[in-house]
């Protein structure tokens, strides 16, 4: 894709406010910003969060998400698209039609059901209008191990096998790839895998030893959606690029005292350092 002179790439990130500043519409601008592509913002939800915890929801009106959506569209030429925390079953259904109605590019689906603390995200009569009705309109998939059984109704995969077994069940759900996390589970690497049609790649990088983890799975989708919003149109190589960036903001954030509960990733490492 050719862009004018002076037009950077624009990621747009449709999802849920963090005013701790770790998950969500904030890691996802860090993130875009870190990687040099503009970011732009449709917020689903506020949170009352911090890395100690959610303690409240406030779901934005329909009509007022459509409303930021259509502002938009008419303004931005957007590259690459990434869903978060959408809440219920009406704003999925509400950003559904918007994706139907505009192209925005690659679709990344980050299906966030339950946050880092344990408290839920996702409505329990929504996970159908996930499965059904926004899964088949994604380029790609980003559910954790835990997601990836949920939308699936079965026990949790144990190994990089049953990661692969549950991520062709995935794409029979319609998305074109699928990319199951592998960071909770307990093995001395952190396996991703994902899962196209004909190919099935793994993405491995050692496991840190950190307590700050918050908003890992909002960085690595938003990672992976600004690589796509670059042109890069290999999955496999915008995953692998992703993996990397969340390893070194694990590392780099390891550190960092935030909050007195799971801290947050080192969003802007490659800024501070001037790293490429």
């Amino acid at each position: 894709m050719t862009r004018e002179a002076g037009r950077p790439p624009v990621a747009l990130t449709i999802a849920g406010s963090d005013p701790s500043g770790g998950a969500g519409i904030q890691a996802d601008l860090k993130t875009f910003t870190a990687l040099g592509v503009y970011g732009a913002t449709i917020i689903t939800a506020l949170t009352a969060q911090s890395t100690r915890g959610v303690t409240a929801i406030l779901s934005i009106p329909q009509e007022f998400i459509e409303q930021q959506i259509e502002t938009l569209a008419a303004d931005l030429r957007v590259s690459a698209v990434k869903t978060g925390m959408l809440g219920d079953r009406a704003t999925v259904l509400t950003v559904v039609r918007a994706l139907q109605r505009h192209d925005f590019g690659p679709v990344v689906v980050d299906p966030v059901m339950v946050a880092t603390s344990g408290d839920v995200l996702l409505a329990p009569d929504a996970i159908d209008s996930v499965r059904y009705e926004l899964i088949p309109r994604a380029n790609l998939i980003t559910p954790n191990l835990h997601e990836a059984a949920k939308l699936l109704d079965e026990g949790v995969a144990t190994d990089v096998a049953g990661m692969e077994s549950q991520g062709r069940r995935l794409l029979a759900l319609g998305a074109k790839a699928v990319l199951i996390k592998g960071g909770h589970g307990h093995s001395a690497e952190a396996v991703d895998v994902l899962i196209e049609p004909g190919r099935i790649t793994h993405h491995s990088a050692p496991r840190i030893a950190t307590g700050n983890t918050h908003g890992t799975g909002c960085t690595l989708s938003a990672a992976i959606t600004a690589c796509l919003a670059t042109g890069e149109t290999d999955l496999a190589v915008a995953v692998g690029k992703g993996k990397v960036f969340i390893s070194a903001a694990l590392e780099a954030g390891k550190d960092l005292k935030i909050g007195d509960g799971r801290g947050p990733v080192d969003h802007l490492y490659k800024i501070k350092h001037h790293r490429d």
